[in-house]
């Protein structure tokens, strides 16, 4: 169990994933060998990453897709962990509702899509039907995600050390040279680490790793995220919603959604639904009062499916078990 100073610690590091022990002892006021303490603990535990949220033109041609999955009855556990296991899955989990298997894709090039959704996914054992959704734009993903326990001053203390993504809207892979390419892969596995670090691993200076970083940064290459279970926070109860929605209504529905504070992760969508909504909430209550109070208003929508998660196997690339990182995540 998360005690309440964890929290704090993680809502710090959800506001700037990359702050210096002093600064985030600064803003939670305790000494920094404290929160050097709490951090190491945590991850030595396997509860808590600082990871990169890589550009998704840094990672492929084409945008990733969602990906329902039927089983044969009693099958759903052997494909989850089968379909886990391929390396285009970046989250695995079991669920219950529209889908016995809910996965989320996204292939090197748009020409494998074909291959995996068509064959690959539908050729695991147990597996008897699929239905997938082009992601065509994201409203917001995990990174924007937070806990809202931290004062507006606490946030002031944190953001001196934050460093503000832009959008890469003029990013093409192929202009990437191999040390960034490289540089993005280390971010991507540790999103706190230090030029120093960098430097000697991909045999550069300190001030020419430094720069790099920075540049990944602000383009928004990477994003600095931290990867915690949301059942460790508390909330219990994690869904994938899909929407359909009259045309004239996705975007602003989409926009209204993104702001909400279950959502993790919301795109438009390419196929029968029109915008997925992948949130979380702490409790059955909270997730009714989501659909009836906060969802139910809104104009455009004339059909909803929900996937509620039952098991967590893959997120961002990670294996996930109870609640934790797998020893194996990496």
């Amino acid at each position: 169990m998360l005690t309440e100073p964890d929290l704090d610690l993680i809502a710090a590091l959800q506001v700037a994933p990359r702050a210096s022990v002093a600064t985030l002892a600064e803003a939670l006021d305790v000494s920094a060998s404290t929160v050097g303490r709490r951090l190491t603990r945590l991850e030595e535990q396997r509860i808590l990453r600082v990871i990169g949220q890589v550009e998704w033109r840094a990672r492929a041609r084409g945008n990733p897709r969602h990906v329902w999955v039927t089983t044969e009855p009693g099958a759903s556990g052997s494909a989850a962990k089968a379909l886990a296991r391929f390396p285009e899955v970046q989250l695995a989990a079991e669920t219950a509702g529209r889908s016995d298997v809910y996965l989320a894709v996204h292939v090197p090039d748009r020409a494998q899509a074909r291959e995996l959704l068509a064959e690959r996914i539908p050729g695991v054992a147990g597996v008897a039907g699929t239905h997938s959704e082009l992601v065509l734009r994201a409203l917001t993903r995990a990174d924007s995600w937070r806990l809202h326990r931290l004062s507006e001053e606490q946030q002031e203390i944190l953001a001196r050390e934050q460093v503000v993504p832009g959008t890469p809207d003029g990013f093409d892979a192929d202009e990437v040279g191999p040390d960034e390419r490289r540089l993005i892969g280390l971010l991507a596995g540790n999103g706190r680490i230090t030029a120093a670090e960098a430097g000697r691993i991909l045999d550069l200076s300190q001030s020419t790793a430094y720069r790099l970083i920075q540049s990944t940064l602000r383009r928004g290459i990477v994003r600095p995220r931290v990867e915690v279970e949301p059942a460790q926070l508390g909330y219990e109860l994690e869904a994938v919603i899909a929407l359909t929605i009259t045309p004239g209504a996705i975007q602003a529905v989409a926009a209204e959604l993104a702001r909400h504070p279950s959502a993790r992760y919301v795109s438009i969508v390419a196929g029968t639904a029109s915008v997925i909504h992948q949130g979380v909430f702490r409790n059955e209550d909270e997730m009714a009062d989501f659909l009836t109070r906060d969802l139910a208003p809104l104009p455009g929508i004339t059909a909803l499916q929900v996937s509620v998660v039952l098991r967590m196997l893959r997120r961002y690339w990670l294996y996930r078990e109870d609640g934790r990182f797998a020893p194996d995540s990496d």
